[in-house]
């Protein structure tokens, strides 16, 4: 048997299409066709199959003997790509397009954040954020997935873990917050968490951080320990730069006992319930895309964090119809100074 050579996968380009058709046409064998080609068999077979011309039923033409014609099956491939699922080749075809896409993922922006935004300001391109997603998963894009918080293209599971209940002394449940908190109608709610340092590194070093709920606005400060006195304290110097701060919603852990100390009311949330802040918790999840978990906090400067918080707080969110939650604290005048407050400094680069 002839030795053919190794099977090459390619597309078929116009110029091999007019080649197929004229050799089909001179009764060549499609294995002869797939060696002159230089491409595997399949690949001619595939051709034939899927681009010939095909026949309605009532001319009494079989489809399978249906003749080839290159002109026919280049149109088809073409309406194939164009109308298919996948629109990643878009954003490959259109170089301000991938430049804008790749300039906003090494912001850290997100599909959503990059689609929308072109929206908004009205770019003379668009691309929607699947079409984003798909040009991600091609070997196009798969290097840039390095600049998602996942660092990959899809949803990656959430562990179900709790946390161990401690008594909170003067307690006050999540039910009993304000309205305005609850439904995010009203400015100055937020919600409060810890981040801390991996245990392997025996650093008891800490972020205190808080959320707007309304704003989406995120403050961050590292403190010694999650020692009450150190989270309260880290939680007040923040408090500072605030124009607005009406209540914060805290888990039941050990950092949270003294909050009575607090200038405002604290309320609690339910035990192992930690999706009832969940702005807070997407907000340390963001965080750690910068400051990885299990690593010692203590090694990060205070600089280096407020760079990270200003890298988040000046992203586009849909839920703001694409603002950022810096423009949604200015306007509504949620700072006490002029000067930007909880660890934000103005963008470099």
């Amino acid at each position: 048997m002839p030795k053919y050579q190794k099977r090459l996968y390619r597309h078929l380009n116009q110029a091999d299409r007019d080649r197929l058709q004229a050799l089909r046409d001179a009764g060549t064998k499609q294995k002869e066709i797939a060696k002159i080609l230089k491409v595997d068999p399949a690949t001619i077979s595939r051709e034939i199959a899927r681009n010939r011309r095909k026949y309605r039923k009532k001319k009494n033409i079989p489809n399978k003997n249906a003749r080839y014609e290159a002109g026919v099956a280049n149109h088809k491939t073409y309406l194939r790509r164009k109308y298919a699922k996948y629109q990643g080749k878009k954003i490959n075809e259109s170089e301000n397009l991938r430049q804008y896409i790749i300039k906003k993922l090494k912001k850290r922006w997100n599909p959503d954040e990059i689609s929308g935004r072109m929206k908004r300001d009205k770019k003379p391109f668009y691309a929607s954020k699947t079409a984003i997603y798909e040009w991600l998963r091609s070997a196009w894009g798969q290097y840039y997935c390095q600049y998602l918080y996942s660092r990959k293209y899809y949803q990656k599971k959430q562990e179900d873990k709790t946390s161990k209940k401690i008594m909170i002394p003067h307690r006050i449940g999540i039910e009993e917050r304000p309205l305005g908190a609850e439904n995010r109608s009203r400015y100055g709610h937020w919600e409060g968490d810890a981040m801390v340092s991996g245990k392997k590194h025996h650093s008891k070093k800490s972020l205190a951080v808080i959320y707007e709920r309304k704003a989406k606005y995120i403050g961050a400060r590292k403190i010694p320990s999650l020692a009450p006195a150190n989270f309260n304290q880290g939680i007040k110097v923040m408090e500072k730069g605030l124009a607005r701060l009406l209540s914060l919603t805290l888990d039941n852990g050990i950092e949270n006992r003294n909050h009575e100390q607090l200038s405002f009311p604290a309320f609690f949330c339910d035990p192992y319930s930690s999706w009832q802040k969940g702005g807070v918790e997407g907000a340390i999840k963001m965080i750690r895309r910068f400051i990885p978990k299990g690593v010692d906090i203590g090694k990060y400067s205070d600089d280096y964090i407020e760079r990270v918080i200003d890298i988040l707080n000046h992203k586009p969110r849909k839920s703001l119809k694409y603002q950022t939650p810096y423009e949604v604290m200015v306007e509504n005048n949620l700072f006490k100074n002029k000067k930007i407050p909880v660890g934000e400094i103005a963008l470099r680069g």
